[in-house]
């Protein structure tokens, strides 16, 4: 069983056109079927067109993560998008092509289907990539790019170790594991050079060799890390494994 999802006002000229999906159909057809609705029906004045059809149980589950016209969140990933780059415009209430665009070089740059909408991948993926930088910038803003860089492998080399957990969120929120976490460093709002240094790491970079532990040895608190082989030091921070 399908169900409509309402995807919102649109405009053309003075006229308000409210748009449902009921259509079950793969949502890529659909995207071919919106450039010829924008090309040839309207003349290209409609800002933009979205359909999204989902079974009714995976829209239930998956709603609170769909970002589009007339879906809460969609603010707040427009203003990430905002700081990562590719929103060049300002931040308004709209899910326009403006913001489409801006979804769709976002998934291009990070491996993702290019559907110009934030589905689940696409969240989950904006989700991580905030996550880590709230962390490099919390714990590394004031070190140079590669420190920064460094900082964002460590946490992907934790990922891949049997010894740590096995997705972002969990290392990262793991108990004690950054100071940042601990002294609310983390709810600071990241700068671009943040988000610059995640896609580093996440494009392959690591000058940490492998490391998963990095410390500033002026705030360490607990002489157990010292116990740590010391891969390379960047800035003040020495990355161990």
């Amino acid at each position: 069983m399908f169900r409509s999802i309402f995807i919102g006002n649109f405009y053309l000229e003075d006229k308000t056109i409210r748009v449902h999906f009921y259509r079950q159909e793969s949502f890529l057809e659909w995207r071919e079927t919106m450039k010829i609705l924008n090309q040839n029906i309207f003349g290209g004045a409609v800002l933009a067109v979205v359909f999204l059809c989902l079974p009714l149980a995976e829209a239930q589950a998956a709603q609170h993560r769909i970002s589009g016209p007339g879906v809460d969140n969609g603010e707040e990933i427009r203003e990430q998008l905002a700081r990562m780059g590719y929103y060049d415009e300002d931040v308004t209430g709209y899910f326009n092509f403006i913001t489409s665009n801006a979804v769709t070089r976002f998934q291009e740059d990070y491996g993702l289907p290019t559907t110009g909408i934030v589905g689940p991948m696409t969240q989950m993926k904006l989700e991580n990539v905030e996550m880590m930088a709230k962390i490099v910038h919390g714990e590394a803003r004031g070190e140079s790019f590669i420190g920064k860089v460094g900082v964002a492998a460590v946490v992907l080399n934790r990922i891949e170790s049997p010894d740590f957990p096995d997705s972002t969120e969990e290392v990262i929120f793991q108990r004690n594991a950054f100071t940042a976490v601990i002294d609310d460093q983390y709810l600071l709002t990241p700068n671009r050079s943040a988000y610059d240094a995640v896609k580093e790491a996440m494009d392959g970079a690591d000058p940490t060799m492998g490391a998963v532990f990095y410390y500033n040895p002026a705030g360490v608190t607990d002489d157990w890390i010292f116990s740590r082989t010391v891969l390379t030091q960047i800035g003040r921070h020495f990355f161990a494994e």
